[in-house]
């Protein structure tokens, strides 16, 4: 229990700095250096207005130089990371078994933290500016190519506090045939397909429909989440937008010309189907057999 407060307290700390690496990715100021500051009057916050969800609570959502209202953004995105952490952590390792024997592991959950960060800018700064950010996602498919790569060549047998062994590849037998090349190849195909179906929707629609970024990001999922997850994500993607879009359109928030960014559905669908892909394929298998 103490294990997972902690990591919910460290999501939360995670949480915050997401929220100002969104804001000032789209003031263009430094993500690392700028102080944090009220976006309406620029006073410059002390440490205790820095505190995620408990400094929203206590001032009551409003900013105590000017009394202007802070968005609900920064308690939500806090949240939701700490959520998105603990189901990380719960679904990916076993506290008393694979974590505590393999130190790579760690890098295991080191990565899909990264990714979760990765996600979560994309999806407000998407529903926010109706862009997905080059400069999120160019290196999240790079640490996700590279991370393939690697599981491919099976160096997960790396000893992080002692001698860095590198073993054989098992992926090559005696004989020089490849095996396990699914492992690289799986991905590689995914990606290539869902770049390609958005890609042209993109171009067939010259960007009314859908934008290229969409592309870009589900290039990214084909290669994050492999066959048959793929399929999964997009399916509640475009389910789920559908839903939001009619409801929108009656409670008369949008009309059928209006803009509604996609790319925070394909990230509900990546998160979906990455903890409950497997599931929900074998679900699905079992109605049609």
């Amino acid at each position: 229990m103490l294990l997972y407060s902690i990591i919910f307290l460290f999501g939360l700390t995670i949480g915050s700095f997401l929220n100002a690496a969104i804001y000032r990715l789209g003031t263009g100021e430094s993500v690392i250096n700028a102080r944090s500051h009220c976006p309406k009057c620029g006073h410059i916050l002390a440490w205790h207005e820095l505190v995620p969800v408990i400094s929203f609570i206590l001032q009551k959502g409003r900013c105590r130089e000017c009394g202007k209202t802070i968005s609900w953004q920064y308690p939500i995105v806090e949240i939701a990371t700490s959520l998105l952490f603990l189901l990380i952590f719960n679904f990916q390792f076993s506290i008393f078994n694979e974590f505590s024997s393999s130190n790579f592991q760690f890098l295991n959950l080191a990565y899909f933290a990264i990714i979760t960060c990765g996600l979560v800018i994309i999806f407000v700064f998407d529903l926010k500016h109706y862009i997905i950010p080059d400069k999120i996602i160019y290196p999240l498919t790079g640490l996700v190519f590279f991370y393939r790569i690697f599981e491919f060549l099976e160096f997960n047998n790396w000893n992080l506090f002692g001698n860095w062994k590198l073993l054989a590849p098992r992926s090559f037998s005696e004989g020089g045939e490849i095996e396990n090349l699914e492992l690289l190849l799986n991905p590689l195909y995914s990606a290539v397909l869902a770049f390609s179906f958005f890609a042209s929707i993109y171009f067939f629609s010259k960007g009314r429909w859908m934008g290229f970024g969409d592309a870009k990001l589900a290039f990214f999922m084909g290669l994050f989440l492999g066959w048959p997850n793929i399929l999964v994500a997009l399916f509640i993607a475009f389910i789920l937008g559908g839903i939001i879009g009619i409801m929108l359109i009656i409670a008369r928030k949008k009309s059928l010309k209006s803009q509604v960014p996609f790319g925070p559905f394909l990230i509900a669908g990546t998160f979906i189907s990455f903890f409950w892909g497997d599931q929900i394929v074998t679900w699905y298998l079992g109605l049609i057999s």
